[in-house]
C-alpha cells in the first residue's frame, strides 16, 4: 500500500474512531454536550488550571533530559532544547495520525544532531516500555487508594460495550502459528543467501540499530537520575491531572489520593487509538466520574456531567499545550536544522 494512502487511511480511521466516540458522549449527555461545555468553560478557575499546564510542561523537560540520558551510551550527547523540540513535535504528530509521534521525533532528532533514527527510535521503544511500568504502579497506586471505585469503573466500563466478543478461533491461531513456524524454518535453511541480499542487509541494519537502543538502558551510567526523571514525569503527569479538579467548584473538594484513580481512568482512556484521544478521554471520565460518585452515593447522571465537565477541561488543556509547542517546535527545528547545514 502507498505510504502517503496508508498515512491518510490512519488518519481517517482515528477522526471517525473519535467522532463516534464524541457521538456516544453526546447521546449519553441527552445531546446538549455544547451548552454544558459552555457553561463549563464559564465557571471553571483558570488559575487552577494554569497551575496544571505548569506541571504538564514540566513532563515535557524532564522527559526530553531523560531521552538525552538514553542517547549517552551509544556515544551521542545531544542538547536538551533540541530533544525537547523533537519530542514536542512528535506529540504534535499524535494529534492527527496517532503512534506516528515516534516516527516524528526519531526523525526530527536525526535532523539536528544527526543521531540515525534506528539508534533513537530504539531508545523511544525503551521509554514506552519503562513507561509501561509505571503506569501500571500508579494504577496499583489506584488500587490501593481506591479500589472499590476502580472495581466499580471497569464494572461501568464493561456494561457500556455494544457488542460482545467473539468465541475464540482454535483453528486460526493454529494455522498462524504454524505458517510462522514453517517460515522460520525456510528463513534458516536459506539463511546464507538470504543475507547476501541488499534488502536483509538493510533489514538487519535496521533491527540492529532498534536494539542498540533498547539495550541502552542498561548501559547508563547515572541509572539513579535516570530513575528520579521517570517518577519526575509521572509526578508531573498526576499533578497535572489532579490541579484541574480544583478548578470546578463540584470536584475541589476531592482527596489528593483520588489523584491516582483519576490519572488512572484517564491514562486508560487515552490508549485508545482516537485522535488526540478525543471522546476516548472524555467517554473514560464520564465513566470513571461516574463509579465515583456511585461509591460516594450520589446520583450516576450527576457524575456523568461533572466527568465530561473535568475531561473538557483537562483534555482541552492537554491540546492546548500540544498544538502551542508543537508550533514552536516546528519553528525552532526549522532554524536548528539550517544552522547544522550552514
Amino acid at each position: 500500500m502507498n505510504k502517503k494512502l496508508k498515512n491518510i487511511l490512519t488518519v481517517c480511521i482515528s477522526v471517525i474512531i473519535a467522532g463516534g466516540l464524541m457521538f456516544l458522549v453526546s447521546k449519553s449527555l441527552g445531546g446538549d454536550f455544547i451548552e454544558k461545555t459552555i457553561s463549563t468553560a464559564k465557571k471553571a478557575n483558570y488559575f487552577w488550571i494554569s497551575m496544571a499546564a505548569i506541571f504538564g510542561l514540566g513532563a515535557y523537560w524532564i522527559r526530553a533530559v531523560r531521552w538525552n540520558l538514553l542517547l549517552e551510551p551509544m556515544g551521542y550527547k545531544i542538547k536538551n532544547s533540541n530533544a525537547l523540540w523533537a519530542l514536542s513535535f512528535g506529540y504534535f504528530l499524535n494529534l492527527g495520525i496517532p503512534r506516528m509521534g515516534e516516527i516524528g521525533r526519531a526523525t526530527a532528532l536525526q535532523t539536528v544532531e544527526k543521531v540515525p533514527f534506528t539508534n533513537s527510535f530504539g531508545t523511544i521503544v525503551t521509554e514506552r516500555i519503562i513507561d509501561l511500568f509505571f503506569m501500571l504502579f500508579f494504577i496499583l497506586l489506584a488500587l490501593v487508594f481506591n479500589y472499590s471505585t476502580l472495581l466499580s469503573f471497569f464494572e461501568l466500563l464493561s456494561k457500556n460495550k455494544t457488542n460482545n466478543p467473539d468465541e475464540k478461533n482454535y483453528t486460526l491461531y493454529i494455522s498462524i502459528l504454524v505458517v510462522i513456524l514453517l517460515c522460520c524454518i525456510l528463513m534458516y535453511v536459506f539463511r546464507k543467501k538470504l543475507l547476501q541480499l541488499s534488502i536483509i542487509k538493510k533489514i538487519v541494519f535496521f533491527i540492529k540499530g532498534i536494539i542498540d537502543g533498547l539495550v541502552s538502558v542498561f548501559k547508563l551510567k547515572q541509572r539513579v537520575k535516570f530513575i528520579l526523571l521517570s517518577f519526575g514525569i509521572w509526578i508531573c503527569y498526576f499533578f497535572a491531572s489532579y490541579l484541574v479538579v480544583f478548578a470546578l467548584p463540584e470536584t475541589s473538594s476531592l482527596p489528593v489520593q483520588t489523584g491516582f484513580y483519576i490519572l488512572a481512568v484517564g491514562t486508560l482512556g487515552m490508549l485508545v487509538p482516537a485522535s488526540g484521544g478525543i471522546g476516548a478521554f472524555h467517554l473514560a471520565m464520564m465513566i470513571g466520574f461516574s463509579a465515583l460518585y456511585l461509591q460516594s452515593g450520589k446520583s450516576l447522571d450527576e457524575g456523568k456531567e461533572i466527568g465530561y465537565s473535568y475531561a473538557i477541561l483537562a483534555h482541552s488543556l492537554q491540546m492546548v499545550l500540544m498544538i502551542i509547542m508543537g508550533i514552536i517546535s516546528i519553528i525552532m527545528l526549522t532554524r536548528n536544522k539550517e544552522k547544522t547545514i550552514i
